[in-house]
């Protein structure tokens, strides 16, 4: 077989595609989305299927793709994150397999402008709950491609490690100390670097969550603790050294909502759809989302996102 670098496989698809390589990644990955789509239907949840185009910013930022819509301004979902809740409104318990998009600017090996998101949202939950879940559907996923992917395994020089359960809950306040013992210059209210998340993985392990993080790092939809408001009830999962997933339980009272939209700098009036809903009565809500190509590159080993996605989107790629 001959060796190629990244840009001629990325050029190519159609011959790399028929390479060993590309077989056992792509295989791992349709067993991860399988995996995924049978544990949440197995536990009665219900599938949805979000809108890609979107009428305002679904988490705030100036991250997003407009694009003229007959005679108005629309833009490309950076998270299904709105209609989820509402979702598991209705429906209680809702899942999802989607492409969102994020005009970040970004030449990282794990960002990309077009990524797959896999989410859950369960009503009556709190971020306990939502990680509980998540961490389920997390050994899950693992166990079904260490069980039914071998050979892919094997293609790849793979020893998927399966970690120990419970995974541990670290606050992010213990994970700053953490890395300030280590010598880190990082201080509260800092978010963590991709050096950082991989040395916090020498620190705490193969997996496990960072929780409790500062209100002003997360979306405004994450609930603030009542007797520290500084703090959400947000949490990552970090597994190999990178962040796969995260996720928070939400904000389901319009009033604090709209405190909180008013504190990130936002219009309230941009998001007065979504408020509206929570107005007719809703329960405590949390869910969380992985992000499929991250979780492919845990599993398979690969160093750089663009490896383990068929077509990927970034400021410089757009074929093929």
């Amino acid at each position: 077989v001959t060796k190629a670098n990244m840009e001629t496989k990325l050029n190519w698809r159609v011959l790399y595609f028929r390479t060993k390589e590309a077989r056992a990644i792509f295989r791992i990955q349709s067993e991860i989305v399988r995996a995924f789509r049978e544990y949440f239907i197995s536990r009665g949840f219900i599938e949805m299927q979000p809108p890609v185009i979107i009428a305002s910013a679904s988490e705030g930022g100036a991250e997003l793709f407009e694009l003229p819509y007959f005679d108005k301004k629309v833009y490309l979902a950076q998270s299904p994150q709105l209609y989820k809740q509402m979702g598991a409104m209705s429906f209680e318990k809702v899942f999802m397999i989607c492409p969102v998009f994020r005009a970040e600017k970004f030449d990282q090996p794990t960002h990309l402008n077009e990524i797959r998101q896999m989410d859950f949202e369960q009503a009556f939950s709190t971020d306990e709950d939502a990680m509980n879940t998540l961490e389920d559907v997390f050994f899950y996923i693992l166990e079904n491609v260490k069980k039914n992917c071998k050979e892919e395994l094997e293609v790849l020089g793979r020893d998927l490690k399966i970690p120990g359960k419970p995974l541990k809950r670290i606050e992010y306040e213990e994970a700053v100390k953490a890395l300030q013992a280590k010598g880190e210059e990082i201080k509260w209210g800092d978010d963590f670097s991709k050096l950082q998340e991989r040395k916090l993985a020498e620190i705490f392990g193969n997996a496990f969550f960072l929780k409790d993080w500062p209100s002003d790092l997360k979306p405004f939809y994450a609930m603030p603790y009542e007797d520290d408001p500084r703090i959400c009830k947000a949490f990552d999962l970090i597994h190999e050294g990178l962040e796969i997933s995260s996720g928070t339980q939400r904000i389901h009272s319009p009033e604090l909502l709209e405190r909180r939209i008013r504190e990130k700098g936002l219009n309230p009036s941009n998001f007065k759809y979504y408020v509206d809903c929570f107005r007719f009565g809703a329960p405590p809500h949390a869910g969380a989302s992985i992000g499929l190509e991250r979780f492919t590159m845990t599993i398979t080993g690969k160093t750089n996102i663009k490896e383990v996605t068929m077509f990927p989107r970034t400021r410089e790629r757009v074929l093929p």
